[in-house]
């Protein structure tokens, strides 16, 4: 991290800790610790909290400060509800437009997620394999709405999948990679959907 870390930087090391569950839900993020912690002064320390706040990973409580959103489950179900209306649709508008390389890239992030040996490594490869496919939809508002989704959704992933997590071969990740090689935008989305639709 540089000597004078960006609010981005702290904010992506904080959103880091949050989904892995390393800050709980509830705990109270003080500024000046943070900013101690971090080099920076409050300011950006704020700035990054606003972030988080935006991306919904951390709430303001008046006159109880900052702190870590907490795990809802309705939260949880509303996610799944919303990942199932925009991802497949994301990926539609995205196949069609994969260059070779972002192919190549994609298959290289689902690979490497299959190989994962502990679910931390696979949790961040495989919102980054979701992420590299939707890429090339062309709607940066979208992207955003989704990308902001996974993050959300990573925590609740990670708690319902922590005891029995073990490196496994992704099938549905491959069958989306052999449809979008296919051009197949809408097999692509069908078994996008039914990936999705396993997700507790």
């Amino acid at each position: 991290m540089p000597a004078v870390p960006t609010p981005q930087l702290i904010a992506d090391e904080l959103a880091r800790r949050i989904i892995r569950g390393e800050l709980m839900a509830g705990e109270k993020l003080r500024q000046d610790y943070l900013a101690a912690e971090f080099g920076a002064s409050h300011v950006p320390v704020r700035e990054a909290l606003l972030k988080l706040v935006a991306r919904g990973l951390v709430v303001s409580q008046h006159n109880r400060g900052m702190q870590v959103a907490p795990l809802d489950p309705m939260a949880q179900k509303e996610l799944k509800l919303m990942r199932l209306a925009l991802e497949p649709l994301t990926l539609l508008h995205s196949v069609p437009n994969l260059t070779p390389g972002q192919v190549r890239e994609a298959d290289a992030l689902r690979q490497a997620c299959d190989q994962a040996q502990n679910i931390f490594d696979w949790e961040e490869l495989n919102r980054a394999f979701h992420m590299k496919i939707y890429e090339a939809c062309e709607m940066p508002r979208l992207l955003e709405a989704v990308e902001s989704m996974q993050n959300l959704a990573a925590r609740y992933i990670l708690v319902h999948y922590s005891k029995r997590w073990k490196p496994r071969v992704d099938n549905d990740h491959y069958g989306i990679m052999v449809a979008i090689r296919r051009h197949d935008t809408k097999a692509a989305s069908a078994i996008l959907e039914r990936h999705l639709n396993r997700l507790n």
